[in-house]
């Protein structure tokens, strides 16, 4: 069986144990957390995952620079973004995909929204 690692980057402890609750759901995924953008810049060099989950809205790093800075990464230049934020203005979205995001939710999130979105990403049927 494949085994996929998912990092999920999300200031806020409820939500961040939300997502890696549902996520857990699946089989065959490894879940890491990350506490904001530089924790998990750290964990992304650190070892590689095949998805990742980010808020836009973090201290010391946000969501976006995180984006950005992966996007200009050739070792994670394809791997999947998606933005799980509370910011659910068009233009958030529209900076968001231009720098590279892949998928954009607006919360509160559905733990099956998650799980499908989990699920299109790393091709698990």
């Amino acid at each position: 069986m494949t085994e996929y690692k998912v990092l999920v980057v999300e200031d806020s402890p409820t939500m961040r144990q939300f997502i890696a609750f549902a996520l857990k759901r699946l089989r065959g995924l490894h879940i890491v957390e990350a506490n904001d953008g530089v924790d998990g810049l750290k964990k992304l060099s650190a070892e590689r995952f095949d998805l990742i989950f980010t808020d836009i809205n973090m201290p010391v790093m946000d969501g976006l620079k995180l984006v950005s800075l992966l996007r200009n990464d050739a070792g994670y230049k394809n791997t999947p973004i998606v933005i799980i934020t509370t910011e659910g203005a068009q233009e958030d979205r529209e900076r968001a995909m231009a720098l590279g995001a892949d998928d954009y939710v607006t919360k509160p999130i559905q733990a099956n929204r998650v799980l499908d979105i989990a699920k299109k990403f790393l091709n698990i049927i």
